[in-house]
């Protein structure tokens, strides 16, 4: 008999759209003839299966059941396709593992990690991986803006600590711009890096568990119309992908590493995808996508198909490691 894979998308973040799509494409992709798929749709108003037909029917959260004219469906596995919250933070992990089903992607106390960027940077730091000096603003705290310039220098990145695909990052080139900036992230988030700016290339590589290893997919460089990486760059078309990145096989190696070592350190599973900007051939670890855009177009699909693999069968090794 086919397992039921309820695939959720959506979520409560700025990304909720981004999911839809990425969600579109896994609903494809999944080999229908191995699995019954549902599309499940969470937003901050209601939790929905929509059928083939586009009818909408209410989810139970008690249980994660579904009734259909008087059909009660169950689900064997969860592939989680949320940018943001609540998917990507460790929420919906939870809510998961206390109903014991299983779901792709990392635990709940490993996505809660990776979500908060300043958590995780200082967490793989003790782990002797590079990273960016940084500094961590909590609203309604005090802080000694001047000591953070003193320390970081013109220009700095200014970041919402608990956000994804680019939103709410800013570069500020001088106090002016550094104060406006921590003003209009507060209103998005209660948490905000200051980060060393790094002059340097920036690559993402896609990490994914097969069979019983860790397998690093490919290096991608990622090149900004703009003066960096923000949201506009990221899905608006101002960048430049290249897969494989142009760069020297001893640079690759070191971004190899690095990512195969954070993967590990952080108990990774399922695919992810892991940023590092360097700076004289020094990798510095950026973030970790643990749950990267998924459409035709993005860096992780086009990374697993430059390993003679398919989305498909990476799709179907994920669901089989899962339900194990």
């Amino acid at each position: 008999m086919k397992k039921n894979i309820a695939v959720v998308m959506g979520g409560y973040s700025l990304e909720y759209n981004i999911s839809l799509n990425s969600g579109a494409y896994v609903m494809r992709t999944i080999d229908d003839k191995l699995y019954n798929i549902f599309k499940i749709i969470i937003s901050k108003e209601k939790w929905v299966y929509i059928d083939g037909d586009n009818n909408e029917y209410i989810l139970n959260k008690d249980n994660f059941t579904v009734n259909v004219d008087g059909n009660v469906t169950s689900f064997d596995l969860v592939f989680i396709i949320i940018h943001g919250d609540p998917g990507e933070n460790g929420i919906l992990q939870k809510y998961f593992e206390e109903l014991k089903i299983p779901f792709t992607g990392p635990n709940s106390k490993t996505a809660k990690l990776t979500f908060n960027k300043k958590t995780c940077i200082d967490f793989v730091s003790t782990h002797s991986i590079n990273a960016a000096k940084s500094f961590l603003l909590e609203k309604d705290k005090t802080y000694d803006l001047h000591k953070i310039i003193n320390k970081l220098n013109f220009p700095m990145f200014v970041k919402a600590n608990n956000s994804g695909s680019s939103f709410g990052v800013y570069k500020a080139y001088n106090e002016d711009e550094l104060k406006k900036f921590i003003v209009d992230i507060f209103k998005i988030d209660n948490e905000i890096i200051i980060e060393r700016f790094i002059d340097g290339r920036e690559f993402s590589i896609g990490v994914t568990n097969f069979g019983k290893e860790i397998k690093v997919l490919a290096v991608t460089e990622l090149i900004s119309e703009n003066d960096f990486f923000d949201y506009e760059a990221k899905y608006e078309g101002k960048h430049k992908e290249v897969t494989p990145a142009n760069i020297n096989l001893d640079l690759e190696n070191k971004l190899k590493k690095e990512a195969k070592k954070i993967y590990k350190v952080l108990k990774l599973s399922g695919f992810s995808r892991i940023d590092f900007i360097v700076e004289n051939q020094l990798p510095y670890f950026l973030e970790i996508n643990t749950i990267p855009g998924m459409t035709e177009h993005s860096i992780f699909p086009k990374q697993v198909r430059l390993n003679n693999l398919n989305m498909t069968e990476l799709f179907t090794e994920i669901i089989q490691n899962t339900l194990k």
